[in-house]
């Protein structure tokens, strides 16, 4: 009895160190949405007062507009492509002994731990290299990359959060592989294909280094939010759209992994 009242002791300091992370990492981004109401072009206290002019410049920026659907287009091919190859090579790990898998799965994960510049600047002599213009085209191809890994792990824990005698059941009733992947597999892995759609769109729209070398003629919005920054009468603009860039990225990220979570405890659910 002792043991248990002393595990179920809420752990003070852990609390503490909790909020004060959250704090430091939260708080300051809080200020972008903040300033972007401020009568001034200057980022400064005190207030020199409220206003939506920012919003209304931003509605009207039509360069702004051009740039934010480059981003829509590159990161919604990016994240089909990526969750495609994610969902077959989550599969393959989870269901069939592979040899090598381990050195497989982590060369598959490196665009994780390798820094993004290295990967942009690498990318950049090999297109240059294979006489490939640079476009958007090469701005998609960079974001499949690095966007695969955060699919694939997202996959993998979603197949292997479902019980595997479903897809047996579907084999021994007749189903060959590729129709008991149709009709049981992916429609049980649904949430988590889902929450990875999600979340690698959400990677390739907020994306810069990779773009920044990738980028030809055509920018993305990380690109044309990066140039305005020269210019201090168009940093408030800049917030205004950072602040909605910021609350949007939060309900899809905060989404996709309520629908994987939801997705892992159902499977759960049917599994008992």
């Amino acid at each position: 009895m002792k043991n248990v009242a002393y595990i179920n002791r809420p752990n003070r300091p852990l609390h503490l160190y909790a909020l004060v992370y959250l704090a430091f990492l939260y708080v300051p981004v809080l200020f972008l949405p903040l300033f972007s109401f401020n009568d001034s072009i200057y980022v400064t206290f005190p207030f020199k007062g409220f206003t939506t002019t920012w919003y209304e410049q931003m509605l009207d920026n039509k360069p702004m507009h051009a740039a934010l659907m480059n981003s829509i287009r590159v990161a919604s091919v990016a994240a089909l492509v990526a969750t495609m190859f994610g969902i077959f090579a989550a599969k393959a790990v989870t269901r069939y002994r592979i040899r090598g898998k381990k050195p497989v799965v982590g060369a598959i994960m490196l665009p994780l731990v390798i820094p993004g510049i290295i990967l942009g600047v690498a990318l950049l002599i090999l297109v240059s290299r294979l006489g490939i213009p640079l476009s958007l085209y090469t701005i998609t191809l960079g974001h499949i990359l690095i966007s695969i890994p955060f699919s694939m792990a997202t996959l993998i824990a979603r197949f292997e959060g479902f019980d595997k005698s479903m897809e047996e059941a579907a084999a021994d009733l007749g189903d060959n592989a590729w129709w008991t992947f149709w009709r049981v597999t992916l429609p049980m892995a649904f949430p988590g294909v889902l929450a990875s759609l999600l979340l690698c769109f959400t990677i390739s729209f907020d994306e810069f280094i990779m773009a920044f070398f990738l980028a030809g003629t055509e920018s993305t919005l990380p690109i044309f939010i990066y140039t305005q920054l020269r210019f201090p009468q168009k940093l408030p603009g800049v917030l205004a759209l950072g602040a909605c860039i910021l609350a949007v990225s939060f309900v899809v990220v905060f989404f996709a992994q309520w629908l994987r979570r939801r997705g892992i405890a159902g499977s759960s659910n049917v599994g008992v």
